[in-house]
């Protein structure tokens, strides 16, 4: 892929996840190059900050001409301070991607050599050593970028063929020269938001694949019960003017097109019934996480969307400081680094995750209760009442794996601690809120993977596997060559894993 100007999205998916490669267009390196010159040339005899000046609360102190390429190499090392779990491949892999279109779009004043190298370390699938905490957010990801920044000097530690390795030793291997500084690689590198959006954009990823997956498992639970298909209407849901609601009741109309369980109330409640008739043999109406889905479910589509908005945006920004504008001849001091866009976006998106969360593990709680569902074994065991124990145990994992996500839904995004000698008075915690989203994903993954179990298991018990819908069909097919039906007690954690696998791919 030949990268210009404008990522979408698609495009971050086909490199990250599809391992496609990447190519520097000849405007992209013009443009590059134009900034770094103009800066190079308007920086003299004038005071640059990070430049010729100290940074954050020592701005204030000018840096000789001698000392300004040793004070890049300053902040990058002395800012490589992170510590914790360091950061999956595919985020590390978002963020530089991140990073290099945001330098790309002649407003940093890099050398070409950052762009360059940043392309390579993609292609090549080489990790750098970035870990979970140390940016507040909003001088950027200081920390975290600078982690990366290290690694493009040359230092630091990448993870290479599995490996964790030191940089100059990988570089050697691949015969990769570190980036030329020059004028303020160190700080450009720096101050942004790449690691958030990186996080943030796999993040969206799988909040995507989460929300297919819900529509799927809700539109199973439907049929296990025999529902009627009014409150998946067009007329209904046509009367609520929330394109997210909508959106997933077209959805699951689909996905029960052929299905020969869904009823229509007209064949049964609408129909001639005795006067004397005090209760009525025919449910009514569904529990919520039933016959709601629709309103539960559009919140997290309209969220979901909104954020990838957010994200595009920033990612096709610039967000360093200070910006370079060639066309105006001009260096404009201001704060596009502070990442308060994607730390609301994340606080969001996990609050939807959560709710979905929530919606799986109440089906969930559906299915394993006989007493309200009234048409399956208690925990849908198949095997004999008292002795054996069906789904009873991972009802406990999913209980408190949902009530872990509810706790780290409490929002990061107005959790701001001045820092900084309150030169940073105000910060976003982006990264922080995007890691914990990551995490709450994570769990949702693992709730849906025992409701995915559960719904098979009562498809098992009913013997609906031939009445079903052909997707929900190709559902249980999938699951069933993963986990065998079961009426004897197993072990089930392996399983659990491999079906958590198989959702996420």
């Amino acid at each position: 892929m030949k990268i210009n100007n404008f990522l979408k999205l698609s495009d971050f998916q086909k490199i990250i996840i599809d391992n496609e490669k990447i190519e520097l267009d000849e405007v992209l390196l013009n443009r590059v190059n134009k900034s770094f010159q103009f800066l190079k040339e308007f920086s003299k005899n004038k005071v640059i900050y990070g430049v010729n000046t100290g940074f954050g609360p020592m701005a204030q102190f000018k840096i000789s001409d001698e000392d300004t390429h040793q004070l890049q190499y300053n902040l990058i090392r002395s800012h490589s301070s992170g510590i914790g779990n360091p950061l999956p491949a595919d985020e590390v892999k978002a963020c530089m991607l991140a990073r290099l279109n945001t330098l790309s779009l002649g407003n940093s004043g890099v050398h070409e050599s950052v762009v360059f190298l940043l392309k390579e370390l993609i292609n090549r699938d080489i990790t750098p050593l970035i870990f979970e905490h140390g940016g507040v957010g909003a001088s950027g990801d200081l920390v975290q970028l600078a982690h990366l920044a290290l690694v493009l000097i040359g230092e630091g530690e990448v993870f290479y063929k599995g490996e964790r390795k030191s940089t100059k030793d990988v570089f050697e291997t691949e015969g990769l020269e570190p980036i030329k500084v020059e004028i303020r690689e160190g700080l450009a590198l720096m101050n942004g938001t790449s690691v958030m959006s990186g996080i943030g954009i796999v993040n969206a990823y799988k909040a995507s694949q989460l929300t297919e997956i819900s529509i799927s498992l809700s539109c199973a639970i439907n049929e296990i019960v025999q529902a009627y298909d009014d409150h998946l209407s067009e007329a209904l849901n046509g009367t609520k003017l929330h394109e997210g609601q909508q959106k997933i009741a077209e959805k699951m109309r689909s996905h029960l097109s052929d299905s020969q369980l869904i009823r229509k109330r007209a064949d049964h409640l609408y129909t001639h019934f005795e006067e004397q008739e005090k209760v009525f043999k025919e449910k009514v109406q569904e529990y919520y996480s039933l016959r709601c889905v629709p309103q539960i479910l559009g919140p997290v589509l309209d969220t979901l969307e909104y954020t990838e908005k957010v994200l595009e945006n920033e990612i096709n920004s610039a967000n360093d400081n200070p910006i370079i504008n060639v066309e105006d001849q001009h260096v404009y001091h201001g704060g596009n680094f502070h990442g308060d866009y994607i730390s609301l976006e994340m606080d969001k998106l996990k609050i939807v995750v959560t709710k979905l969360t929530m919606l799986a593990e109440r089906q969930l709680n559906y299915l394993l209760n006989s007493k309200i569902n009234e048409i399956l074994p208690p925990f849908v065991n198949l095997g004999k009442l008292g002795f054996n124990f069906g789904m009873q145990g991972v009802q406990f994992t999913a209980t408190s794996t949902t009530a872990e996500s509810q706790m780290l839904s409490n929002s990061m995004y107005v959790h701001s601690i001045p820092n900084n000698n309150d030169n940073q008075d105000i910060v976003s915690m982006g990264t922080n809120a995007a890691v914990i989203c990551r995490k709450v994903i994570e769990n949702a993954f693992e709730v849906l993977a025992i409701e995915a179990i559960t719904i098979v298991q009562a498809i098992e018990y009913l013997d609906y596997q031939n009445q079903v819908s052909s997707k929900t069909k190709e559902l249980y097919d999938e699951i069933r060559k993963i986990i065998p039906a079961f009426s004897d007690d197993m072990i089930m954690y392996p399983y659990l894993e491999k079906v958590k696998q198989y959702l996420k791919k």
